[in-house]
């Protein structure tokens, strides 16, 4: 299938609504896992992970945190107005997606109220296409902490708890800047970590923040046509030599969740070599995609028709992620950021 052929219709699937997690499992291990391999399908739980990674697997995780990035509040002249910060700019400023009866204009104030009954007022600065620049007056995540709830994703129907402030985390999250949690990751606990260790598996971390835009659909019928969302990323120099010494040595590099994934492709400077540093991604991977870095991910399911779900067929190959899934519905695997994982091998060259 060529790359002028491709269909965001190509991407469609039924999946009944009784399949989407709308709550967490009680242990996070405790979800099931789907190994994807090129000639087979086969059931485990996620625990299994340990058993079937390779001792000299080099497991690359995203260590981004999520923020509240969700503030609901009103404008100075009383309309309700709901923010979804995209990515914290400065100390002060953001950008963000805002939903109100009438867009908030430059230079109107928005003001948030908390439990306590603290008020924090935050000026609309401008409008960059479908996202608007703020000025805090306070440091954005201390308003952010105080002020906002986590953004679940909007097929989860629940209002984010106290739960999913820690559930909706991985447990190796580090750096403040997601407003999406890297799903992938949330499966993992410090005793799977620590056995992997134990199994000689080394584990390096990059950082990509998932902006707002990972909710957006894909508003075009050609995929030549879709421009990516931008997210920002850093890989360190100790993570860009560990992934180098792996590819040299033949060894294999798993990427946990596709935001690592996107990282570490982004970061090829050619195929096997990728280069320490921040930088912005608009990196856009459906099948046709020669991978340079990566030789297996561990991803949960995707939505139909989009960007993560081409990416993942973009990997195993579009007629096996098909009856991945398709088999997936039939068994009853749990859907989407509170759902089951797999572990998907890259398809033969």
């Amino acid at each position: 299938m060529s790359e002028h052929e491709l269909l965001l219709s190509d991407f469609d699937y039924d999946l009944p609504e009784d399949r989407i997690a709308q709550f967490p499992l009680k242990d996070r291990a405790a979800s099931r896992l789907l190994h994807v391999m090129p000639e087979a399908l086969a059931d485990y739980h996620f625990t299994d992970i340990v058993d079937l990674l390779r001792p000299d697997d080099l497991l690359v995780m995203n260590n981004t945190k999520v923020i509240k990035a969700r503030l609901l509040g009103k404008k100075e002249t009383g309309g309700a107005v709901e923010l979804l910060m995209e990515r914290i700019t400065g100390e002060f400023t953001a950008v963000s997606m805002a939903r109100a009866s009438k867009s908030p204009k430059a230079g109107t104030y928005l003001i948030f109220e908390n439990e306590a009954g603290d008020t924090a007022r935050v000026l609309v600065t401008g409008r960059e296409g479908e996202f608007f620049t703020l000025e805090f007056e306070a440091p954005v995540l201390d308003v952010l902490q105080d002020f906002g709830k986590v953004p679940l994703p909007p097929y989860i129907e629940h209002a984010a708890d106290k739960d999913d402030e820690s559930r909706y985390q991985t447990v190796y999250a580090q750096t403040p800047g997601a407003v999406a949690a890297p799903t992938a990751g949330l499966h993992f606990t410090d005793e799977v970590i620590e056995r992997l260790h134990q199994k000689g598996i080394q584990t390096v971390f990059v950082t990509l923040h998932v902006g707002a835009g990972t909710f957006q659909p894909v508003r075009v019928e050609k995929l030549s046509e879709h421009v990516m969302h931008s997210e920002w990323y850093t890989i360190s120099e100790e993570t860009a030599r560990a992934v180098n010494e792996a590819k040299a040595a033949g060894r294999r590099v798993v990427s946990v969740g596709t935001t690592s994934l996107r990282a570490l492709e982004s970061a090829a400077v050619e195929k096997g070599f990728i280069a320490a540093g921040a930088r912005d991604t608009r990196l856009f991977i459906k099948p046709g995609y020669e991978f340079k870095i990566i030789d297996a991910l561990i991803t949960n399911f995707h939505l139909p028709k989009s960007t993560l779900l081409m990416l993942a067929s973009a990997l195993a190959g579009k007629e096996r992620i098909d009856s991945a899934y398709r088999y997936a519905v039939e068994k009853h695997y749990r859907f989407f950021s509170y759902g089951d994982a797999m572990l998907l091998e890259k398809k033969p060259e």
